[in-house]
């Protein structure tokens, strides 16, 4: 393919998109194919020869198409939302057509400039204060693994790196069992050992990380010889947005000396909407804050903003700066690539600029504040019903419930989720709240109608009394 035929297939692919988008209500959320129907539908072997862009552009809508789960249906109920608003994914488009590798600000000073001014604006918007500074991470795995690093050579007195683990104090960290099992991925890579995250007891409606009982790990530790380096707390938990008390988490983080990394992945978009940051009250206080714009606002995955007290520490954790990544005759340059664990990083600010002017904070805002009243309404519809249980309260636009029977209610519940997902109108997963297994609901798809949650509950209703 040369450029003058890009733009006839460009301007197909703008047309499929737009279709595909317009068309996706008439299509089942989840995809409907079996196990290794793609697989067995492509050819083994690469091919020698070059192909015509009309057969590759054929084999992609019948062989590829048909195995996609549209995780931009306005019925996509399951995991959190991975959204794409139409101006992120024009913007994404152009950032493809550059193609610029943005790892310095003079590979691209623009991309570096531009990331400075919308991370503010995020800030500003989420309401945390003057003092943080954002970077833009492909995702909130990559922050916290960024936190956990820093956490480490922090206690360390920044030797980790350096010298290694071996010979050092045994570290530990703190959390509580409702965060994301980046946690775990990022105390594994950092080479700090599972057994040294130290599981927090929950408590209360928003299932919080006790605050007493993790100053009392916390001195446990120091007494048995350990070092205690950081604590990872949550605000709108994975499996049921559970929220930890962040105010108090921190009087203990500043009493103890240690860091504090937030995980709002999630919930942290719906802090555009004052009035739903008492959930996350006292996180002013934090080192280390992250979001994900490309989950609840609109824009293109992959897009975070992590936020930071002092990004000197992350600088100092990560930065290397060989002859070849220097930037001569120009002080006072950042550098993104030293605040990130790759080098090399795409121009993932653009589509949030694109977002935040397209829409503007109080559109956002409209979409989010829907979401989170039709998810309450659900549950309370669900309520109500005869044979249902609300077991998780709505956290922002999360609940979970079950189907009552008297035969086993964790088989039950599977069997009316798959029953549930095989149908396609809609989809939903499953989690555990207390060893129990419960059928998950989340509303956040950028396209969803009030009409779109309602059938929710017609379709849970309606094929939970067809297998009773």
């Amino acid at each position: 393919m040369n450029w003058e035929d890009f733009r006839q297939w460009g301007r197909r692919a703008a047309d499929w998109a737009a279709d595909y988008h317009a068309g996706l209500r008439k299509e089942p959320v989840r995809a409907q194919v079996a196990p290794g129907a793609v697989l067995s539908a492509l050819p083994d072997a690469p091919p020698e020869g070059a192909e015509a862009m009309q057969a590759i552009f054929d084999d992609f809508e019948q062989t590829i198409m048909p195995g996609m789960t549209h995780w931009q249906h306005p019925r996509f109920f399951a995991y959190f939302p991975a959204n794409a608003a139409p101006v992120s994914v024009l913007a994404e488009y152009f950032v493809s057509a550059i193609a610029a590798q943005c790892m310095l600000w003079q590979t691209s000073p623009a991309a570096t400039e531009l990331e400075t001014r919308v991370c503010d604006w995020m800030r500003q918007a989420i309401g945390l204060p003057d003092g943080f500074t954002g970077v833009v991470q492909d995702s909130a795995s990559s922050a916290t693994l960024c936190a956990v690093l820093t956490m480490r050579e922090r206690a360390l007195d920044w030797q980790g790196n350096k010298a290694g683990l071996s010979g050092q104090p045994r570290l530990r960290f703190y959390c509580s069992a409702e965060v994301h099992t980046s946690v775990d991925r990022a105390i594994w890579i950092a080479g700090l050992g599972e057994e040294n995250l130290v599981r927090i007891p929950t408590h209360g409606p928003t299932r919080a990380m006790d605050a007493e009982a993790l100053r009392a790990a916390i001195a446990a530790d120091r007494a048995a010889g350990h070092l205690p380096a950081g604590i990872i707390a949550c605000t709108g938990g994975t499996s049921a947005g559970a929220s930890d008390d962040i105010a108090a988490v921190m009087d203990v983080a500043g009493a103890e000396g240690l860091y504090t990394h937030v995980d709002a992945a999630w919930a942290g978009s719906a802090m555009i909407c004052p009035e739903f940051r008492s959930l996350w009250a006292g996180v002013e206080r934090a080192d280390s804050v992250v979001m994900n714009p490309h989950k609840w606002l609109g824009a293109q995955f992959d897009c975070t903003t992590h936020f930071l007290r002092n990004p000197d520490d992350l600088v100092r954790t990560l930065a290397i700066q060989p002859e070849y990544l220097k930037t001569h005759g120009a002080d006072g340059i950042v550098n993104y690539s030293e605040w990130s664990v790759p080098l090399g990083r795409r121009f993932r600010a653009l589509k949030l600029w694109f977002l935040i002017r397209a829409h503007g904070l109080e559109g956002l805002r409209e979409m989010i504040r829907n979401h989170v009243i039709w998810a309450q309404d659900l549950a309370a519809r669900l309520e109500a019903t005869e044979g249902f249980e609300v077991v998780t309260q709505p956290m922002l636009s999360l609940f979970t419930f079950r189907h009552l029977a008297t035969a086993d209610l964790d088989a039950h519940n599977q069997d009316l989720l798959n029953r549930i997902n095989d149908d396609g109108r809609i989809y939903l997963t499953q989690t555990r709240i207390d060893g129990a297994l419960v059928i998950r609901f989340q509303a956040g798809a950028f396209t969803a109608t009030a009409e779109d949650v309602a059938m929710a509950y017609d379709v849970i209703t309606e094929l939970a009394a067809a297998g009773t």
